[in-house]
């Protein structure tokens, strides 16, 4: 997707930045949403900040709004339910539309249509009260992950060790959905690829003191490093970069985004999940590899928005 060159702030009209909502990723979305704005703003952008409610996004186009900044994060905003309103007004918005949007907030889905598609991604089981742990440690191993399908930011994931806890893992995750899932664990490094514009930016490594990159190491704790540029020979990062990029848009993602993916011990790339809406605070890591890429904040959140300009179909991404 090519991106119209926008030098002017009025020709964005007025734009309204969406943040908040009643996901489990509320208070990350009203930081994402809150340092957006103020880069809009600082662009001369005539930019409105909402905490948007169910009744509010419905009547955006009402109130006068010419297109939407999606800050969004987790269900209500990130799952194509708010694309699909915002899709009725006829209104312009950031990121993926409606059907990328579900499908990068299913982590089964997605999974399933990657391997079909031959991109690496670890095994998983799904897992209710009745589930079998010893056939699903059988089937995937120890240690192994378990995490909500529908939920971000790594809110209710465990490492499981020892099959004694596979059930209060998945107790807790069922906590933030009604679909849990065990996934095979890789021992090795994670990595993320931030998409923007058709192109994948400089990977980051994440190195999370504790070993595991959950909630607390990814917003809470400083000590979590992140190498960016990344610590791989140049030729292999620019081949996980072309694998990350069309990993996305096998889902028919569009706009920007962010694919996650670990390498083994033989260096194999096995992919996690893709972010439709990724997180824009102080602590986020698109931010991080555009600044790599040599584009600062303002510039980054100003090339998100000057690709609604472009004619987008978003009722057909896979199309």
């Amino acid at each position: 997707m090519s991106t119209v060159r926008v030098t002017d702030p009025a020709d964005f009209g007025r734009v309204a930045v969406l943040m908040g909502g009643w996901s489990a990723e509320r208070a990350v979305s009203l930081d994402s949403g809150a340092a957006v704005g103020a880069a809009l703003k600082r662009r001369g952008v005539d930019t409105t900040l909402i905490d948007v409610d169910r009744q509010r996004v419905l009547g955006l186009a009402e109130e006068g709004f010419d297109r939407v900044w999606l800050a969004l994060h987790g269900r209500g905003g990130e799952d194509g339910v708010v694309q699909g309103a915002l899709e009725l007004q006829g209104l312009p918005y950031t990121g993926s539309g409606v059907l990328a949007s579900a499908l990068s907030m299913d982590k089964v889905r997605t999974k399933a249509l990657w391997a079909a598609q031959g991109i690496p991604t670890p095994a998983h089981r799904l897992l209710d009260a009745h589930t079998d742990s010893k056939a699903v440690v059988d089937a995937l191993g120890l240690p192994l992950i378990v995490k909500p399908v529908h939920e971000g930011s790594t809110i209710g994931i465990s490492k499981v060790e020892r099959i004694e806890d596979l059930d209060a893992a998945r107790a807790e995750a069922a906590k933030y959905d009604r679909e849990v899932m065990a996934e095979q664990f890789v021992d090795g490094p994670e990595y993320t690829a931030s998409i923007l514009d058709g192109r994948a930016l400089p990977l980051i490594h994440i190195e999370p003191s504790s070993g595991f990159y959950d909630y607390e190491a990814k917003y809470v704790a400083n000590d979590t490093l992140y190498h960016c540029p990344c610590d791989l020979e140049q030729g292999r990062e620019a081949d996980l970069q072309r694998l990350a990029l069309r990993a996305f848009e096998i889902t028919g993602a569009t706009g920007w985004g962010r694919v996650d993916f670990m390498l083994d011990d033989a260096g194999q790339p096995w992919f996690l999940e893709l972010n439709a809406i990724p997180g824009m605070t102080s602590h986020s890591l698109v931010p991080m590899a555009a600044r790599a890429a040599g584009m600062d904040f303002d510039e980054l959140v100003w090339r998100i928005l000057a690709a609604t300009t472009s004619h987008k179909e978003k009722d057909h991404e896979l199309a």
